[in-house]
């Protein structure tokens, strides 16, 4: 018998969907809820409750506590994610990858990247929110299809893929994020009942959650692509940035916006740039040699600074704040307040200072030694500075957990001072504006996302 071509055509598509489906099942998923138990997973934050009903782990809503996470023991670094939720639409809600929970960082608050179930009018389900740290990182401001594509009051489909460092997500088949960042790497998994704070009507209310199960190998097989223009963090603003007035200082291109602190020009030499990265050389580890230290060629009064550094073994540098170049035009680096970037374990500077520990890292050099423990990334990894300084009320962090504060100008700071190597220059510390500086002392040291906030000035009445 001869089959009709409208016929072959049908048989061939039934084929090829058998032939996916095949292979979708042969992929070696593993499953995340176990029997009728939660014994793979453990509750983080608050004191919501969650239940495993024939495979369904249902949360609930509870009084007078924060967010609260229920979180698989075991942390996961690449991985493919699929999951089932339903979500009251009242409620928010979300699920966390690459998340962690550390007693030094806010007292073991949950805190990463979170897949958002947003069933408001926003329609945000399948965007990238930065959980008690950045914020929006991929929101759907501009994906309509995806805002479309979230089921009010029914089941929805996610797929998340966390490789290297790129997040994609779907929601029912549709793309809805597509970010690369690289903070973190690894955590755990949670499934989160947003606290509900004075709405008592919001009580009861619950999450559900089914079908969760993940992928560990064979990306290369299974991992899809996303047509969606990837939203890149390195050297960009995020969302919440640019809503709470934060610039970019240095591109991640040219040497806009900076020059040699004892030129008018960017230095010649001793500075790079490469893959978005703005890298002093290594030249024997002597102080302002080869190309000397960089200055921006603004200045700033109050003020918030964010860089990323990532230290060579050995390496020595810093960035200083409130320099005026005009101070020191002899040898040496320019004269300002410094947060001190070093290889404490490497370096002999560490074991040095006017105070002791206080030429150690994110120190105020030579002044304040910084909390000794200090949550760093090993050597050769991006670690993240914060410098703020309000009012003369000035703070030093790192990887977002602060590590010293002080006030400019205090008889405490005049003090340290008078014992420092910087007592031979007048009222050290003390200007009202000034410039930033990174520092070039003859090792390798790389720069990236480097940002300032400027407070807006206050309306006179």
């Amino acid at each position: 018998m001869k089959l009709k071509q409208p016929i072959l055509k049908t048989l061939f598509i039934l084929l090829l969907i058998s032939s996916c489906n095949k292979k979708e099942e042969q992929a070696p998923w593993t499953d995340l809820i176990m029997k009728e138990d939660l014994d793979n997973w453990n509750i983080k934050g608050g004191t919501a409750t969650y239940k495993n009903e024939n495979g369904t782990i249902i949360g609930t809503t509870a009084a007078n506590t924060p967010n609260t996470f229920l979180c698989t023991n075991k942390n996961y670094t690449d991985f493919i994610l699929e999951l089932d939720f339903k979500v009251d639409p009242v409620m928010n809600s979300g699920i966390q990858i690459r998340s962690n929970s550390l007693p030094y960082y806010r007292d073991g608050m949950v805190h990463g990247y979170q897949v958002e179930i947003d069933p408001s009018k926003r329609a945000w389900s399948g965007g990238i929110y930065d959980e008690k740290r950045r914020l929006w990182l991929n929101p759907l401001k501009e994906n309509t299809a995806a805002q479309k594509a979230f089921k009010q009051n029914e089941w929805n489909h996610y797929r998340i893929e966390a490789i290297g460092d790129t997040i994609k997500t779907w929601i029912n088949g549709v793309p809805a994020a597509h970010l690369i960042d690289d903070k973190t790497s690894e955590g755990f998994i949670g499934l989160q009942v947003h606290g509900i704070g004075k709405h008592k009507d919001r009580l009861g209310k619950q999450t559900m959650w089914k079908n969760i199960k993940i992928l560990t190998t064979d990306f290369e097989k299974y991992s899809k692509k996303s047509p969606l223009k990837p939203i890149i963090t390195k050297n960009k603003l995020t969302y919440q940035e640019k809503r709470s007035g934060w610039k970019m200082l240095w591109d991640g291109k040219t040497t806009n916006g900076w020059r040699g602190a004892k030129l008018d020009m960017f230095p010649e030499k001793g500075w790079s740039i490469e893959n978005g990265e703005l890298i002093v050389a290594d030249t024997g580890g002597a102080e302002s040699t080869a190309g000397g230290d960089i200055v921006t060629t603004k200045e700033y009064s109050n003020f918030e600074l964010k860089v990323d550094f990532k230290l060579t073994p050995g390496a020595n540098s810093g960035i200083k704040y409130y320099v005026d170049t005009e101070l020191n035009k002899g040898p040496g680096s320019s004269i300002g307040l410094e947060y001190q970037i070093l290889d404490d374990a490497l370096h002999p500077d560490a074991k040095l200072g006017s105070h002791e520990g206080s030429r150690t890292v994110c120190s105020l050099y030579d002044l304040i030694k910084a909390d000794p423990i200090k949550r760093l990334k090993p050597i050769g990894e991006w670690n993240t500075a914060y410098i703020k300084s309000i009012n003369n009320h000035v703070e030093h962090w790192v990887n977002d957990v602060k590590v010293l504060e002080y006030e400019r100008g205090s008889d405490e700071f005049l003090k340290l001072v008078s014992e420092s190597k910087y007592a031979k220059w007048p009222n050290f510390g003390l200007l009202e504006k000034g410039q930033i500086l990174l520092q070039d002392h003859g090792d390798k040291v790389s720069f990236r996302n480097i940002k300032v906030k400027v407070p807006k000035p206050k309306k006179k009445k």
